[in-house]
């Protein structure tokens, strides 16, 4: 299996420890990971705040840069769910029927990380220690738009040493939402407030997302409130094993 890592552009700029834990993980699990240098921007940021046609050629790039791969692995629910449901209709937008063709065939092959561990890889133990007390945010997009429901949470009951605590109304979104969090600031605030209320109702010492997005916003908040409580990536605690620094 040809298997292609879709950092994300974010990831790639501001959190790149997510897409090495990312390929850490994988090759761990007997994984050949390609990295494509051409890989750029899914056209989410562009799509989102009205400007569909300038992200009509992110959606052409993406096409050239992983069609012949059998899989695309991302670590960010955002980003997959942009791919899997903006793409089809920007390259309709563009009048390209062979774009449409193309971009058809490669979205069912795109994969958030838990999704390709659990269902093409079928695991739920990844060999992962992180001895910690850990609570897990579910995110907007993994949840609603990929609907990943159990799979980060199968693939972390099965960490060893981990305590895996439930997070009160974890499926309220925090607040974040892109460019809704500089539109609407004080709505934004107060939403990822109740979700930080909720993260330190259950004395975790780690807070886990599938996106970095959703966790900057609220890892901005603990750190402001000065909680003491650290955000981590899925990818990462899943990359952790024993011996390692957690």
């Amino acid at each position: 299996m040809r298997v292609a890592l879709f950092a994300t552009c974010f990831n790639d700029t501001m959190w790149p420890n997510t897409p090495k834990a990312t390929v850490l993980l994988l090759e761990r699990l007997g994984v050949e990971v390609d990295f494509p240098l051409a890989q750029t921007c899914c056209g989410q940021m562009f799509t989102n705040t009205g400007y569909a046609d300038e992200a009509i050629p992110g959606v052409r790039q993406f096409v050239d840069v992983f069609a012949d791969y059998d899989a695309v692995v991302a670590p960010s629910g955002s980003c997959v769910g942009s791919v899997r449901h903006q793409h089809p209709d920007l390259a309709d937008r563009s009048g390209d029927h062979g774009l449409r063709s193309a971009v058809d065939e490669l979205v069912p092959r795109v994969y958030e990380l838990s999704e390709f561990l659990v269902d093409v890889l079928r695991m739920s133990d990844v060999g992962a220690y992180f001895p910690h007390r850990v609570t897990y945010h579910p995110t907007c997009h993994s949840l609603r738009m990929l609907r990943v429901g159990e799979k980060p949470l199968t693939l972390l009951r099965h960490v060893k040493g981990i305590d895996l605590v439930e997070l009160p109304a974890a499926e309220e979104c925090c607040g974040f939402g892109g460019t809704f969090a500089m539109k609407n600031a004080d709505v934004s605030v107060a939403m990822g407030g109740d979700k930080m209320a909720n993260v330190k109702e259950t004395k975790a010492e780690v807070l886990v997302a599938g996106d970095n997005s959703c966790l900057a916003h609220i890892g901005g908040l603990l750190t402001r409130d000065r909680s003491g409580i650290r955000t981590m990536h899925l990818a990462e605690i899943l990359a952790s094993t024993e011996g390692q620094p957690a």
